[in-house]
């Protein structure tokens, strides 16, 4: 879908599809898949996009886990001019990602998630966010003591299994939001 913004600088680029439930067993492994893809600064989507195309400050993706299926979604502001350019970096990642990831690389984000996982709880709102999430959902009281094990616990196999079930790049919308006539 595109939506004509005639003058815009920039095209807002969103990629979407339905994604997981936060009960899911793949709650883990999506964790560190979507850290890989656009959940870090250092993550595939950010280093192509910014670091080395320079189409944008910064392009990411997401899970956003719900009681259902919630949307998984990646997304970017680009320069209008290379909008085409940028939407194709955006399928050559979202198509690698489905490419079984080595062992080095998934250990990278399995460390960041987990050394970054202590800094969700340093203030009171951040703690509260956390005990929410474990009355929303149901989860267990040892949740929190569990979960940086369980992150390490993710294997490259364990990567490739949930991007191969939750990012098939031929089953996604696409919506530009920009200016038409220098898009097309």
């Amino acid at each position: 879908i595109l939506v004509d913004k005639p003058g815009a600088a920039q095209t807002e680029i969103r990629i979407g599809r339905i994604g997981a439930r936060r009960l899911t067993d793949d709650y883990y492994a999506l964790t560190v898949l979507n850290t890989l893809l656009g959940g870090s600064f250092t993550s595939r989507l950010n280093n192509n996009l910014r670091e080395v195309h320079g189409y944008t400050y910064g392009a990411g993706s997401r899970f956003d886990f719900r009681a259902l299926e919630g949307p998984f979604l990646a997304s970017s502001a680009v320069q209008t001019a290379v909008t085409d350019s940028a939407l194709f970096q955006f399928m050559v990642e979202l198509r690698r990602i489905l490419d079984p990831i080595g062992d080095e690389e998934a250990t990278r984000a399995k460390n960041y998630v987990a050394l970054g996982y202590p800094g969700d709880f340093q203030s009171v709102a951040q703690i509260a966010m956390q005990v929410e999430e474990v009355v929303t959902y149901g989860l267990p009281v040892t949740t929190f003591n569990e979960y940086v094990g369980k992150i390490l616990a993710v294997t490259s196999a364990d990567l490739h299994r949930v991007a191969e079930k939750y990012l098939d790049p031929e089953k996604i919308a696409i919506v530009l939001v920009g200016d038409r006539s220098v898009i097309e």
